[in-house]
């Protein structure tokens, strides 16, 4: 089992390779191009890859935004229908409501991301509810943001399930901040994956988990690394300088302490817009990106 816990299913299965002799029978590992994004795929097939990876078995995509994050012309149109694309491909066919869930705590900036998507999100539940042939070619999308436990005083997995007892969506699309065990991972990368999600977990923290079996719907995870454990770079940045430091006396000393990018700020804001309209292109096929400025705006 790993000696460091990722939230990415490719850095864990990584982190196995250097950890191990051979390969990991039951987790396989794909990439691709798609409009200049690289695209990691790792399927998680077997219960031995499952336990050694501390991953759910499932398929686990990685966008890598190296394009976006460059700036690079149409990078953004081109991520959120690259988002799309991968979207598309994990949610269940059929009609119905697809229910987005934006985890975390808003007041927080590295946990806003759940926050700041939703606020990206097109939703149009009531709409087709209530003028159906106006709106038939927009899908059924609503959201909550349950908030967390300390301001609530309620898990958000009791709330997101509240909500899909009474709508009954088709699936569920949580989106949530997740940790890394690579300083270069943090803010450059976004996972999807059609396990569910366990919130807070990477820091520590873990509550209940929204998946299949906890809300009887299939739930994708869509989630982006906006920390790292402070121990764990320290460790990585001594091995890249050629130094060995006490790794257990590191993490001892530093108590849980996790890092952030100065410019986190920018960074959750621009990625969530892009997951937001990654979400609404899935969604709402007939769209464009300038159609979502519009409605946004």
């Amino acid at each position: 089992m790993l000696s460091r816990r990722s939230d990415l299913a490719m850095e864990a299965r990584r982190i196995w390779s250097e950890e191990n002799p051979g390969e990991l029978e039951g987790a396989e590992e794909e990439t691709r191009s798609d409009r200049g994004f690289s695209v990691v795929t790792v399927r998680v097939t077997g219960d031995r890859a499952a336990e050694e990876l501390c991953k759910p078995k499932g398929t686990y995509v990685t966008v890598e935004l190296g394009r976006f994050l460059r700036r690079e012309d149409d990078a953004f149109s081109d991520g959120a229908q690259v988002i799309s694309g991968v979207l598309r491909r994990l949610l269940p066919e059929g009609e119905g409501t697809v229910l987005v869930a934006g985890l975390g705590n808003p007041s927080i900036t590295p946990d806003a991301l759940g926050h700041l998507t939703v606020k990206n999100v097109l939703v149009t539940r009531h709409l087709r509810e209530r003028s159906p042939r106006e709106f038939q070619g927009f899908g059924s999308v609503a959201a909550v943001e349950p908030g967390v436990l300390g301001t609530t005083g309620v898990e958000s997995a009791d709330l997101v399930e509240a909500v899909v007892k009474k709508i009954r969506p088709r699936a569920v699309i949580a989106v949530d901040a997740l940790a890394s065990r690579s300083a270069g991972r943090v803010c450059t990368t976004v996972q999807i994956s059609d396990t569910g999600i366990v919130p807070g977990s990477g820091v520590g923290n873990a509550r209940a988990a929204l998946s299949r079996e906890t809300l009887g719907v299939p739930v994708i995870a869509l989630g982006v690394p906006t920390v790292v454990d402070a121990a764990t770079l320290a460790l990585d940045l001594a091995r890249e300088a050629g130094s060995e430091l006490d790794a257990q006396a590191l993490r001892a000393r530093s108590a849980g302490m996790i890092v952030t990018p100065r410019e986190i700020d920018a960074n959750v804001a621009g990625i969530s817009r892009l997951i937001g309209y990654g979400i609404d292109l899935a969604m709402h096929p007939g769209l464009t990106v300038e159609d979502i400025d519009l409605f946004l705006g």
